[in-house]
């Protein structure tokens, strides 16, 4: 009599543990050292931008909300490290976790931002897991590999020391790299 139900929970309670696993995954296989998983982007202007396509240049991605008081905090100062750095290969990829609904909200602050600012449109990004607190960010090197798990980090809001111990060193290497080349 109570086989059935118990056969269904235990299936429901399977596919669940699958559901969980499979996108719990894949933030738990972001390594440093390794490739960083790909992302693109959607600009609020309609623009996409591929990660893979910013090879050879350091990059930050970004997951924040304009409801979220650390990620206000921390915006400015990301906009203005990366306008400083433009020059040297930084690129900021900012991704907001905002509905459609608040894009009004969203471009109110992107207009203050030296960077693109896209919506995310789900929490859940492959090979960054599922976004669950903000703000949280990842550092991606010239080569395309994961320089900074945001996952990892103790405090996840950037500030000029972790900006200056992180992103600057990696920012100097290739200029160092391009003053000691010679064809």
């Amino acid at each position: 009599m109570f086989r059935q139900p118990i056969h269904t929970l235990r299936y429901l309670l399977v596919a669940l543990a699958i559901a969980l696993a499979s996108t719990s995954l894949y933030a738990n296989d972001l390594a440093v050292g390794q490739p960083a998983p790909p992302i693109t982007m959607t600009t609020l202007d309609g623009k996409h931008i591929d990660l893979t396509d910013l090879r050879g240049k350091v990059v930050i991605v970004t997951f924040w909300a304009t409801w979220c008081d650390p990620c206000r905090e921390e915006l400015p100062l990301l906009s203005h490290y990366a306008r400083e750095h433009a020059k040297d290969g930084l690129v900021v990829l900012a991704f907001s976790l905002d509905t459609p609904d608040q894009v009004d909200q969203v471009r109110a602050v992107a207009s203050n931002l030296s960077f693109p600012v896209g919506l995310l449109g789900d929490p859940h990004v492959p090979g960054y897991g599922r976004i669950w607190h903000l703000p949280v960010s990842f550092t991606i090197d010239r080569e395309g590999r994961l320089v900074d798990n945001g996952w990892k980090d103790k405090e996840p809001e950037w500030t000029q020391e972790q900006l200056d111990k992180v992103v600057t060193p990696l920012l100097s290497e290739q200029r160092e790299t391009s003053a000691n080349y010679s064809p």
